[in-house]
């Protein structure tokens, strides 16, 4: 069982209230949380640790720390490693009004050699996930990280589920709907680069979350990442309005700005029947792109060889 006890000072810091709350240091929320992520662990503590953190919201040495633990809970990390030039693409949105226009670019950079390991979950409730769009594409799902690299070696890109990556943060991660509110998990799901891979591309959806979320990468030691507001909160660019581009090399971090390509915007509706997203998928790789997914898929493309590490130039902006 978890020694509530040796927690339970750390959980009141942060519970505080309004003018009260603590921040924690990086080890402590390494700790709290891998003591948390136990399948013994007090479910009362957790809950009011999650909501706690949630209120006073986490600032990037947290978030570092959360994502360390949760590294601690998963087979094999650090062991098996993604090659030199691998991306991350951590999908744990969906979508729910357009295509998934990210992911005919991931297919498109596989098969132009960019290995990419994809993670993420499942299903989620009135959203196409990213895994839903890739088995139709005939993509391997490994359930361990050996074979995940494995797959990764043979066919370039693979899909690995958090049930499988870490059973413990993946069961904190459901929890939403009980909580009522999203915790931070979410958040540490998108960081968690399971595989270590160089590269990384990851989408946001609410604006707070660019800086923790590059500050932590560095905090981390990531190589590189891309990491911007995203269609649906998926890691895809926007090709009319995209907002909120941090760029991350090693200690660096760095806004980029994209110009608006001048097409129809983004949808605000979703599709209806929302399983039309399968068919706008397909067009997508017979290349029946309307100039709004080209640019998209350009811009998508040009960022998956920026994270691979094959793009020098850093020129992405250009597009």
């Amino acid at each position: 069982m978890t020694k509530a006890a040796d927690i339970a000072p750390l959980i009141k810091r942060v519970a505080r209230g309004k003018h009260g709350s603590e921040h924690l240091n990086q080890e402590e929320s390494r700790f709290i949380f891998s003591e948390l992520l136990k399948p013994d662990a007090d479910l009362l503590q957790l809950g009011a640790f999650l909501i706690a953190q949630r209120m006073k919201g986490e600032t990037s040495a947290e978030l570092a720390g959360f994502i360390q633990a949760s590294r601690e809970h998963i087979a094999n990390f650090g062991t098996i490693k993604g090659m030199p030039s691998a991306v991350d693409l951590p999908c744990y949105a969906g979508k729910r009004r357009a295509a998934h226009i990210y992911l005919a670019a991931a297919l498109q950079c596989r098969d132009a050699g960019i290995p990419i390991f994809v993670h993420g979950v499942e299903s989620i409730e009135s959203r196409i996930t990213a895994w839903q769009i890739l088995e139709k594409e005939g993509v391997q799902r490994a359930n361990s990280l050996t074979q995940a690299y494995e797959i990764m070696q043979g066919d370039g890109l693979v899909y690995m589920d958090l049930a499988e990556i870490s059973p413990d943060l993946h069961r904190i991660y459901q929890l939403r709907p009980r909580l009522g509110v999203r915790s931070f998990a979410n958040t540490v799901a998108r960081l968690l680069n399971p595989m270590q891979c160089e590269g990384q591309l990851n989408g946001f959806f609410h604006t707070p979350y660019a800086n923790y979320m590059a500050e932590a990468n560095v905090l981390l030691g990531q190589n590189r990442s891309l990491i911007f507001m995203g269609a649906e909160g998926e890691p895809e660019l926007y090709a009319d309005r995209q907002k909120i581009v941090k760029m991350q090399v090693g200690p660096d971090i760095s806004d980029m700005h994209f110009e608006d390509c001048g097409h129809m915007p983004y949808p605000r509706i979703a599709k209806e029947p929302l399983y039309d997203l399968f068919d706008e998928f397909s067009g997508l790789l017979l290349k029946y792109e309307e100039s709004r997914e080209l640019s998209t898929l350009q811009r998508m493309k040009s960022a998956f060889l920026w994270a691979s590490g094959k793009d020098k130039l850093n020129n992405l902006a250009s597009l």
